[in-house]
């Protein structure tokens, strides 16, 4: 009997006889919860505090370039003794109102025309007018189609793709000297500064039209990746797919 139950306490335990005591959660020290608070804290106060110094810093530049045309009995400042932000801001935005208000009468556009008569005869301020007008005149159209269009091109080697902004075909003069016929002008900006980039002429059949807004893919550059577009995934992978499949037509033999 004695021997039996040797022989038994000698047997291997099994995994589920194994009591493995629970390991508890160390506790975060001190100085890893400051950090972060403080992380946290920076998160939410940053994006508020660059936005309000951004507004801040148009609101009051606006000011400095109004005051000086409003004499100083009409200042707010000079019977309330102290700044107010933002009136000169108005003055601005209802001055251009009345002004194209003006323009759009018969009056209006003759004092325009013969203000443009009189700057296309300056050697040194017809091109710099004449680029700036047709820069605004592109913008703030409603039926053009500048910047209204996202894509990928493959760029800056093969199997790698950057993203564009459409804007308008190039003129006839310029596609007469290219080949083929269809070409569209693209725009790529950098990272994280689009205001710098590339522009370049493409073939329409070389870029992928993305199903972005140009806010979003702007939010994507400026962020160089870590901010995706509102976090959709199914845009993203659509994307990945199209470049791929792309790449597979062009390294396929015809």
């Amino acid at each position: 009997m004695t021997e039996k139950m040797t022989t038994d306490s000698q047997q291997p335990l099994s995994p589920a006889d194994i009591i493995v005591p629970a390991v508890e959660p160390e506790e975060p020290r001190p100085m890893a919860r400051l950090r972060n608070y403080f992380l946290t804290g920076l998160v939410v106060t940053g994006p508020v505090a660059i936005t309000a110094y951004l507004t801040w810093s148009f609101v009051t530049w606006v000011d400095d370039l109004v005051r000086p045309f409003i004499p100083t009995v009409y200042r707010p400042e000079t019977y309330l003794h102290f700044y107010i932000p933002g009136y000169g801001l108005i003055i601005a935005f209802i001055a251009l109102t009345f002004l194209g208000f003006l323009t759009a009468n018969l009056v209006g556009r003759t004092l325009v025309e013969f203000g443009e008569k009189i700057l296309h005869r300056m050697p040194i301020v017809r091109p710099i007018y004449k680029t700036m007008k047709q820069i605004f005149e592109t913008l703030f159209s409603k039926s053009g189609s500048s910047f209204r269009t996202v894509a990928l091109v493959e760029f800056p080697s093969p199997g790698m793709w950057s993203l564009v902004f459409l804007s308008q075909p190039p003129s006839a003069d310029v596609s007469a000297k290219m080949p083929g016929t269809d070409y569209v002008s693209a725009f790529m900006p950098c990272t994280p500064n689009p205001t710098t980039g590339f522009f370049f002429y493409v073939p329409r059949k070389d870029i992928i039209e993305l199903d972005f807004t140009v806010e979003s893919a702007m939010t994507l550059l400026m962020s160089a990746g870590m901010v995706q577009p509102n976090g959709d995934q199914k845009k993203l992978a659509a994307m990945a797919a199209a470049a791929q499949a792309a790449q597979a037509s062009r390294a396929s033999p015809v």
